[in-house]
């Protein structure tokens, strides 16, 4: 019966996917979604080549054809998916070490010996042929150097897409779960800077309310208990960090103006200076409060007629720049690095959203007070 058989290339393409290692104890629910496994891919392609050899040899209806193609394709088919198996329960049999190099040559002997003579018995299906041979003879027809020395190059070839493959996507599900703890390291961080900002903000406005009833404005008092419970009502709603709406967070930073307002009386001036089209724009939630708060707290505080609070936004290309400015004594026109827990937690969280595409700068210019300015990327909320 002819021997010849289809190029080994045509085997290299077999993998597109294949079943997760369920075995292990932290593999995740993504993981455990079925897929086609390598041992279906094994299949469908061992028997596609197994028809395609049997039709060379005769026809795919002739029987000796069929099953000496069967043989000799579904037996390195099965082989692979042994490999592929061992290879999720024990990955060094995949690593080409001396020892593993020399149990595979073993294997990969024993194997080849066994599979030629396989294919030798298929010769009994069609006793026509070999009728006057006897039954040794006809047992190791295959059993030639030549034969043994590719049988073992296809098993060589097996075990090194086998390892790759597998090797492959073992690196890949480490990269995927060394991305998710590196996601959820950042929103552990992130949740801690945002406990930080929160009590330090109710803290100040608990005392202002204090300072207030004890001084006898009671009405005032209620009044900044009112924009405490609607800070409050959009702040605890936020179940984790998230990026919220300017006009979101200029809501928030509008009720705890109004709480200061009611502290400095005439001593504190508002204005806002925003550019509608940066209404839209995405920022990290509670990040202008704290900045509003050390200008208050390090420059109007300093005055004693008062002063003037500015904020400004405006959408400048595919940036998005924010300026806290107050009118404040300032420090002779030099540069400041920032100070207190609100401007260090703001540079943390930009760092943590942006990484290197944002800025922060904090400067007191010659004309007195300071200006804070950031600048991030801009990102349309989605309605």
């Amino acid at each position: 019966m002819s021997s010849s058989s289809p190029s080994l290339t045509s085997i290299l393409p077999v993998v597109t996917s294949e079943q997760n290692d369920d075995s292990s104890p932290t593999a995740t629910a993504e993981e455990r979604r079925p897929v086609i496994g390598f041992s279906a891919v094994m299949l469908c392609v061992s028997s596609a080549l197994a028809l395609l050899t049997a039709n060379e040899c005769v026809s795919i209806l002739h029987i000796p054809s069929l099953l000496y193609g069967i043989v000799l394709w579904c037996w390195w088919g099965a082989i692979a998916s042994s490999i592929w198996a061992l290879g999720k329960r024990a990955s060094s049999i995949l690593r080409f070490t001396p020892r593993t190099l020399g149990l595979h040559l073993l294997a990969g002997c024993a194997l080849s010996v066994t599979h030629l003579i396989l294919l030798s018995c298929c010769d009994f299906s069609d006793p026509a042929w070999h009728w006057n041979q006897s039954v040794t003879s006809i047992l190791t027809e295959h059993l030639t150097p030549n034969r043994i020395g590719f049988d073992l190059l296809i098993y060589g070839f097996i075990v090194g897409v086998v390892a790759v493959v597998r090797l492959q996507f073992l690196a890949q599900r480490e990269a995927i779960r060394s991305l998710e703890l590196q996601r959820e390291l950042s929103a552990s961080q992130l949740r801690t800077l945002q406990a930080q900002l929160e009590p330090h903000f109710l803290f100040n406005t608990l005392n202002a309310i204090t300072t207030l009833v004890g001084l006898g404005r009671r009405q005032q008092a209620m009044q900044i208990l009112a924009h405490l419970n609607d800070i409050l009502h959009v702040t605890l709603a936020r179940s984790a960090p998230e990026k919220i709406p300017l006009s979101q967070e200029l809501d928030t930073v509008n009720h705890y103006l109004a709480i200061e307002q009611m502290r400095f009386s005439d001593r504190l001036q508002i204005v806002n200076s925003v550019d509608p089209g940066a209404l839209d724009g995405l920022i990290p939630c509670f990040l202008l409060q704290p900045l509003v708060e050390n200008a208050i707290r390090h420059g109007i505080s300093n005055c004693e007629d008062g002063g003037t609070i500015q904020t400004s936004a405006v959408k400048d290309g595919d940036k998005l720049v924010i300026q806290i400015r107050d009118n404040g004594p300032g420090i002779d026109g030099k540069p400041q690095s920032g100070h207190g827990i609100g401007l260090q937690n703001a540079k943390a969280r930009l760092n943590h959203f942006y990484a290197e595409r944002s800025s922060f700068h904090i400067e007191s210019p010659s004309s007195g007070g300071f200006v804070v300015s950031v600048t991030i990327p801009y990102e349309k909320a989605v309605q």
